[in-house]
């Protein structure tokens, strides 16, 4: 029988992908009461004007009433190679990843500044 289950990421971009996440750090920028500023280290990728943090992420959590709380979840990338269309596997991977470890299981509304690659998503748990 042949097998129809094609991967359409091929196992370079995979490996890419696994070495990024597994060396992705954050530092936290700022905080207040309803938000987080983080900065995103990558391996090998970086803001081009400072040398520093290859983007950021902005928190901002919604408090309605003390039953429901939303988050919108912002992430800026600076590194112009993260805007290149070849890399959009690279990107959604590593903004999941961000939402996974800095957000959690909450419900959220992702919007992913990134050239290209640039897209929004919702979580919902």
């Amino acid at each position: 029988m042949d097998d129809k289950i094609k991967d359409v990421v091929n196992e370079k971009l995979k490996l890419q992908i696994d070495s990024v996440i597994n060396g992705m750090t954050f530092t936290k920028n700022f905080r207040s009461p309803t938000a987080e500023e983080w900065y995103i280290f990558l391996p090998n990728y970086h803001d081009p004007v400072t040398g520093g943090a290859a983007g950021k992420t902005i928190i901002h959590y919604n408090l309605y009433d003390t039953k429901e709380i939303f988050i919108n979840t912002t992430i800026i990338f600076d590194d112009p190679k993260l805007h290149k269309a070849d890399v959009h596997h690279l990107v959604y991977a590593v903004g999941d990843e961000i939402v996974n470890r800095l957000v959690g299981y909450a419900d959220t509304l992702l919007s992913v500044h990134s050239g290209e690659n640039s897209y929004n998503a919702e979580y919902k748990h």
